[in-house]
């Protein structure tokens, strides 16, 4: 077949909101997310530096923070924002809930 089809919500979530899409869009190379965030929700601080795995974030609704190598970056919806692989990243939520697709490759 030369498509496959997924709605976010048929997907179990792995933790806190966040759909890992990649094995239901059977995906080779490229990870699809989506991470719905309660508001205050903190995500855990990482990298991909072992996977080379750059990814981007983009905010569908909502406003939060992500924090890239200790700077803070205020995103607002529709905003896309490319993290490298190797730069420590971690999302914190404002007092809304937010919406975010998350896109990576390695």
């Amino acid at each position: 077949m030369s498509y496959t089809k997924v709605n976010a919500d048929d997907v179990e979530p792995v933790s806190d909101g966040l759909k890992f899409l990649r094995e239901s869009l059977e995906c080779d190379q490229l990870g699809l997310s989506v991470l719905d965030c309660e508001p205050g929700w903190e995500g855990m601080e990482h990298d991909h530096a072992d996977d080379g795995e750059e990814e981007v974030y983009y905010l569908v609704e909502g406003s939060a923070t992500v924090i890239v190598e200790g700077e803070e970056i205020s995103m607002e919806p529709r905003d896309a924002l490319r993290i490298a692989p190797d730069a420590t990243r971690q999302i914190q939520n404002g007092e809304t809930e937010t919406t975010f697709v998350l896109a990576g490759a390695p």
